[in-house]
């Protein structure tokens, strides 16, 4: 299946990301490639397999909770390189 630049635009686009046009080509062909084998995938006849859904056989591996002291917050504070009162200072996420 080949990918049209459009369509790489708009993937690219979706995932906020910048693309020169050498890049749009690159990963039109690489896609395309990705694209194709997963069709390839898709003709592999299946039917006399049977189904897997894990291969270790471990079911339900459960660990002891324990609740353990901890206060590394003072700590965590001090190396911050901005900090205000007991907190830690950032830039803006949005």
């Amino acid at each position: 299946m080949k990918l049209s630049l459009q369509e790489v635009e708009k993937i690219a686009k979706l995932s906020r990301l910048e693309l020169t046009e050498a890049e749009k080509e690159k990963f039109a062909s690489q896609l395309s490639a990705v694209l194709d084998y997963v069709g390839k995938l898709n003709e592999v006849n299946t039917e006399n397999v049977d189904m897997t859904a894990q291969v270790t056989g471990l079911e339900n591996v459960y660990r002891e909770d324990l609740v353990e002291q901890c206060d590394y917050q003072k700590e965590l504070i001090k190396q911050a390189s901005e900090r205000e009162d007991n907190l830690i200072k950032t830039k803006s996420v949005f």
